[in-house]
């Protein structure tokens, strides 16, 4: 699919306003120049980033409220969903708080410089959280080709301190990590199946409690 197909069944999907779609042309922009020195994303999906990337991680804003108040990327790497969230967030004019946590210095700069090349209001917090645990403090997580299901639900259960939602992008292997998942945790969540790829889905996970 080329790029204008690309953003065509975007623009189908998400009927947003011209200036966020500016915006997210923008993003992409950044994205495409800073990959040329960091590995952002894979160079086979640099001509997919609106299928593979964008319209991918803006599915999650179809599931917050204008109720939600913060939001945890957790791994963010090139800003996938969270920064395309907080374009989309603006949008939707939900006051919603964001932070992505990135663990890569490199990264996080890029983060940093595109945020203020954006202008959002997004924090980065550039911490190996796995290493380092710590409290944090977020209504939502959002996790995306971060770590394998099992590690994500203990490191929410050990330190989030206002857990309300966490979406959990899976792809072929979630079904063995939910399955892995659920011989430690009793977990309360939906599925949801992803629109940009059939063989992958949405977990929304509101409840989680170790057997």
């Amino acid at each position: 699919m080329d790029r204008l197909s690309q953003i065509s069944t975007f623009n189908r999907i998400y009927q947003v306003s011209r200036e966020t779609r500016l915006e997210l042309e923008k993003f992409e922009n950044i994205l495409i120049e800073g990959n040329k020195s960091i590995n952002l994303i894979a160079k086979s999906t640099i001509n997919q980033i609106w299928h593979r990337h964008i319209l991918d991680s803006i599915q999650i804003i179809d599931f917050i409220s204008k109720n939600d108040r913060t939001m945890i990327d957790l791994g963010s790497g090139a800003g996938f969903p969270g920064l395309v969230l907080a374009i989309a967030a603006k949008w939707k004019k939900f006051p919603l708080k964001i932070s992505l946590v990135e663990k890569s210095v490199k990264k996080a700069e890029f983060l940093s410089r595109a945020i203020k090349k954006l202008n959002l209001e997004v924090d980065v917090i550039c911490e190996n959280i796995l290493i380092k645990p710590k409290k944090i403090n977020g209504d939502i997580f959002v996790a995306r080709a971060f770590k394998p299901l099992p590690t994500i639900i203990e490191l929410i259960h050990k330190n989030s301190l206002n857990f309300k939602k966490l979406f959990v992008f899976l792809g072929k292997s979630g079904r063995d990590q939910l399955l892995q998942a659920s011989k430690t945790w009793d977990i309360k969540y939906k599925q949801r199946m992803s629109i940009t790829n059939s063989d992958s889905f949405i977990i929304e996970i509101n409840k989680l409690k170790k057997r």
